[in-house]
């Protein structure tokens, strides 16, 4: 396994249980529910990010291309622009930092074309 993103794969698991934990227990009681929901869907994206990352990780071994790598570097980019600002935007109550999400939003897109063009046959 590619042992670079197969490690920022594993951190950004943790980060992604413990954010969702953080956000279940520690924010309830502190934020509105939208930003509840808000919290909740970066910790989502996250994971999900991280599983995607872990396949570059793997697919990495059987074969070295540019376009897994592009992948690769996506989502590690994507994860901290689009879920880093939703967690700054629910804890600093700055509603411009919405205004970058759609920039890791874009990342997460390119990431997954660029999956999609390693794996063509």
């Amino acid at each position: 396994m590619n042992a670079y993103f197969g490690s920022m794969a594993a951190i950004s698991g943790a980060l992604g249980v413990a954010a969702g934990a953080f956000g279940a227990h520690g924010l309830k009681d502190r934020v509105e529910e939208r930003m509840l929901d808000i919290w909740s869907t970066a910790a989502q994206y996250q994971l999900f990010h991280a599983l995607a990352l872990l396949a570059v990780a793997i697919l990495l071994d059987r074969s070295e291309t540019t376009s897994l790598k592009v992948a690769g570097q996506a989502f590690f980019w994507g994860t901290l622009i689009f879920s880093g600002s939703l967690y700054a935007l629910v804890l600093s109550g700055q509603s411009w930092l919405g205004a970058i999400t759609p920039i890791g939003g874009t990342a997460f897109i390119v990431g997954w074309v660029a999956l999609a063009v390693a794996l063509w046959p």
